[in-house]
C-alpha cells in the first residue's frame, strides 16, 4: 500500500480520484490548497503526489518547487487541456508526468500504477552500470558521480538508465516515450526534451556541452560512456 497525497481544489474531482486510488489499495490524503499541501507533506511524506497546477493560497508550481527542494518523490501534475506552457513549466520544476483535464480517473490510476511500478523494481532485473565517473544502480535507483550522490526524479532516472543500458545507441524521442511512458501516453515528445535538459543539469559538468547524454540532431539521444 502506497501513501498518495492528492492536491486538488475541486472536491468532486478529488473525491473521484480518491475512490479509484483506494480501489487499488492506496492510502490517500486529500488537501484543497497549496499551502496545506506543503504542510501536509512536511508532516507525513507521501510515496507519490498528484498535484493540480491551479490552486488557492499557493499555486502548484510553487508547491512542486518546495517539495523538490527536499524530496525526489514522484509527482504527477494535473493541467488544463491545451495549456502547453503550464505543462512544460511543471516538468521543468521536476514533475515526473502530467495528466490533462478533463481526464478519466482510470487514466490517473493507471499513471499512478505505472510510476509506482518503476520506483519498485523487481529484484534481479535491474543491474549496476559503472562508467569512468558515473555509477547507476538499477536496483536501488540511485546515481553517484565521482562518489557524490545525485538526486534524480523518476523520469530522469528512467531516461538515464535506459540510455546508459545501451551505450552509444541512439534512441528517438518517440521510442523513449513508448518505452518509458507506454503506448497509451497522451502528450507529445517534447516531454522527453524537458527531462533530458534537467538530467543534464544534474549529471553533466557543462550542461551546455554535454559529455554523456548527447543529442544526435534529427534522430534523438544517446549515452556516451
Amino acid at each position: 500500500m502506497s501513501k498518495i497525497l492528492v492536491v486538488e481544489d475541486e472536491p468532486m474531482v478529488a473525491e473521484v480520484v480518491e475512490r479509484y486510488l483506494r480501489r487499488d489499495g492506496h492510502d490517500v490524503t486529500i488537501v484543497f490548497d497549496g499551502q496545506s499541501a506543503v504542510e501536509q507533506f512536511a508532516r507525513e511524506r507521501a510515496d507519490l503526489v498528484i498535484l493540480d497546477l491551479m490552486l488557492p493560497r499557493l499555486d502548484g508550481s510553487a508547491v512542486c518547487r518546495k517539495i523538490r527542494a527536499t524530496s525526489d518523490v514522484p509527482i504527477i501534475m494535473l493541467t488544463a487541456r491545451g495549456d502547453e506552457r503550464d505543462r512544460l513549466q511543471g516538468l521543468e520544476l521536476g514533475a515526473d508526468d502530467y495528466v490533462t483535464k478533463p481526464f478519466s480517473p482510470r487514466e490517473v490510476a493507471a499513471r499512478v500504477r505505472a510510476v509506482l511500478r518503476r520506483t519498485t523494481p523487481v529484484e534481479g532485473r535491474e543491474r549496476m552500470l559503472e562508467f569512468d565517473r558515473i555509477q547507476i544502480d538499477g536496483a536501488r535507483r540511485s546515481v553517484t558521480i565521482e562518489g557524490r550522490p545525485v538526486a534524480l526524479t523518476v523520469r530522469e532516472f528512467d531516461i538515464l538508465y535506459h540510455l546508459a543500458s545501451n551505450p552509444s545507441h541512439v534512441f528517438s524521442r518517440d521510442h523513449i516515450v513508448a518505452s518509458l511512458w507506454g503506448d497509451d501516453f497522451v502528450g507529445d515528445a517534447s516531454t522527453v526534451t524537458v527531462h533530458v535538459r534537467r538530467l543534464r543539469e544534474k549529471i553533466e559538468a557543462d550542461p551546455a556541452r554535454p559529455r554523456h547524454v548527447r543529442t544526435v540532431w534529427g534522430v534523438g539521444y544517446c549515452f556516451e560512456p
